[in-house]
């Protein structure tokens, strides 16, 4: 099972929790898409400070 599944599979659960029952599974998959976008983008900027950062520390 890729990693993309089970991430859909835990918010089919968490959504079925609080009584959300009507997203199909390629709608939940195309969620977990975008929440790992999101989650690589975020990691992206935190990153970029301490990258620029570091090369100034080098000179």
């Amino acid at each position: 099972m890729s990693v993309k599944a089970i991430v859909a599979n835990v918010l089919r659960d968490e959504l079925v929790t609080i009584g959300t029952r009507s997203l199909t599974v390629p709608e939940l998959e195309k969620i977990a898409d975008h929440m790992f976008e999101r989650i690589t983008n975020l990691e992206l900027e935190l990153a970029a400070p301490d990258f620029g950062a570091a090369g100034r520390n080098r000179d």
